[in-house]
């Protein structure tokens, strides 16, 4: 059976909701800002947390106050329904792609609710065990690099691993000594970006010293077209995974080569039955899946865990608790892999704000 036909007859009742902006300083270099839509129906709420990377559409979100008619009985997928047939923006997003995470936020926030009424948690209904999930912990290394954020955590939290944005200014000196840490699982070209802080380049020099001194990470969207890139992964197909392309199953299929594994991000794919559909065909094709975090603040990271626990519990999940975003991760925060944490009813992960 379909995944998404498990949930989709959920009965759902929903009697209005509210907004609550959150916001912090992130190890990117930026503060950002989410919004966390909270659904109330039958006395119970259901949470969701809106992770559009633009500061100013959650302003205007927040400005412009819970104006959707939402009201009223319905099954979880007709609920669906309404939400992509509406304009959840007050003001035009700063990007298309920002609707997609938006719609997720509403989504999640309904499957979580819809759960709760009928006193259930999502596993249950899934007939999935939920299992430990293994992590990695996503970060760039500033400008000049400098193997500093990797040492300070690595002295706290000495197991840890991490998936690393390589940068043109790398040196040979810099790439050995993060090899001799023995901790890179993942490496993020992010070829595939445009007019963002994180944009870089094709540069073939790069390529060949990263993929030569990782030969076992992962070698997640970088540029197979460029000429002196391409030559340089020509022998690596089998490591490169995708991420900022995947939105839809169309997109994969669009892949230049068939990917051994894809980046789903829930927000990203941009709705609960888009997303079950996707789990679906990775799971028909042999295609493995890892989960992405989006420097959520709220229940959103807790709420894509549960997903890893449930559907890729074992890959590289770029879902490290959301501690280690800031630029000294405090003491105590928990170890690959996390133990599952499911509440007892409902769409999430306990102690969400801190794993």
């Amino acid at each position: 059976m379909p995944t998404f036909d498990l949930l989709a007859d959920l009965p759902l009742e929903v009697d209005g909701y509210e907004l609550e902006g959150l916001r912090q300083q992130v190890s990117s270099g930026f503060e950002r800002l989410t919004t966390v839509v909270r659904l109330h129906g039958g006395g119970l709420d259901g949470v969701g947390e809106d992770v559009v990377y633009d500061g100013a559409d959650h302003i205007a979100l927040q400005e412009a106050g819970p104006v959707l008619a939402l009201d009223g009985r319905r099954t979880l997928g007709e609920f669906c329904e309404l939400i992509n047939s509406l304009d959840l923006f007050p003001l035009a997003p700063q990007r298309d792609v920002s609707r997609l995470y938006r719609r997720w936020t509403f989504h999640s926030a309904a499957l979580d609710l819809a759960l709760r009424q009928a006193d259930k948690p999502l596993h249950e209904l899934l007939g999935r065990e939920p299992q430990p999930v293994t992590f990695v912990v996503s970060l760039r290394l500033g400008e000049p690099p400098s193997l500093d954020p990797i040492t300070r955590r690595l002295e706290r939290y000495p197991t840890l691993r991490f998936k690393l944005d390589p940068t043109s200014s790398w040196t040979p000196e810099l790439i050995e000594q993060l090899k001799d840490t023995g901790a890179v699982d993942s490496v993020d070209f992010k070829s595939l970006y445009r007019g963002t802080i994180v944009d870089q380049p094709p540069d073939p020099v790069l390529y060949e010293r990263v993929v030569g001194a990782f030969p076992s990470a992962w070698i997640e969207d970088p540029d197979v077209v460029t000429d002196g890139t391409a030559v340089a992964l020509a022998d690596h197909h089998d490591r490169i995974t995708w991420d900022a392309p995947i939105h839809s199953i169309d997109d994969i299929e669009a892949l230049p080569f068939a990917p051994k594994m894809v980046n789903i991000k829930p927000s990203r794919i941009g709705g609960l039955p888009k997303l079950c559909a996707t789990y679906d065909y990775c799971d028909e094709h042999g295609i493995r899946a890892y989960g992405g975090g989006q420097f959520e603040l709220g229940v959103g990271r807790g709420q894509a865990q549960y997903l890893a626990s449930l559907f890729h519990p074992d890959t590289p999940n770029d879902l490290a608790p959301s501690g280690f975003n800031v630029d000294d991760p405090p003491a105590g925060l928990p170890s690959s892999p996390l133990p599952p944490a499911p509440s007892a009813v409902g769409f999430g992960w306990e102690d969400a704000r801190t794993a």
